[in-house]
């Protein structure tokens, strides 16, 4: 029951760092328009409605057997995995709609530099707590907090692409790169 309850205790560092990052990259948006930094922003929504649905798969694993359920809810933990798969469909949608209205109406960007930096700062928070969810998984055998923290690898190297061509656009003023970076995030996050 202990090894439920660490289990229990990873999702919720997953869910309060979904928080986290919703809130720098929501900010990091606001303070550049970047559709790019939009679509950072709208994938770290998955990453919450997931880390909630971990926790609820665990919590739903950690039942013991009944009689409905003669070898317990352990499968659960499946469920979780194939949700956030379904989830990162619907993200990638949300910012390809998002990009392809950004690329009929261009607009350029504001406080570049600021933006980035709250940005960069989101990844490293995902990226801490994605190592401390892949050992978890790991040590205690749990595909639903391996496929969080594999989830929030993802969402690291999107943002180090996403900061590292919005910084483009800035440099070259070209803002028609600015949507074409989000499309990019949305075919990463299918991938």
């Amino acid at each position: 029951m202990e090894s439920r309850s660490a289990l229990l205790r990873y999702a919720w560092l997953s869910i309060a760092a979904a928080l986290v990052t919703i809130a720098l990259k929501g900010a990091a948006w606001w303070m550049t328009a970047s559709v790019g930094l939009l679509s950072d922003a709208l994938e770290s929504f998955v990453n919450l409605a997931a880390a909630a649905f971990t926790l609820y798969a665990l919590a739903l694993a950690a039942r013991p057997p009944d009689e409905e359920h003669a070898y317990g809810y352990s499968k659960a933990e499946y469920f979780a995995s194939g949700f956030e798969g379904t989830l990162i469909l619907v993200a990638a949608g949300l910012i390809t709609a998002a990009a392809i209205e950004r690329l009929l109406h261009p607009r350029g960007l504001e406080h570049v530099g600021a933006g980035l930096a709250v940005n960069a700062v989101a990844a490293a928070v995902n990226l801490v707590v994605a190592r401390i969810l892949l050992a978890a998984g790991r040590a205690h055998r749990s595909i639903a907090l391996e496929a969080d923290a594999h989830h929030l690898m993802t969402d690291v190297w999107t943002s180090v692409g996403v900061v590292l061509a919005v910084g483009a656009v800035a440099v070259t003023q070209w803002n028609w790169l600015d949507p074409l970076i989000a499309l990019a995030v949305a075919g990463n996050i299918v991938f």
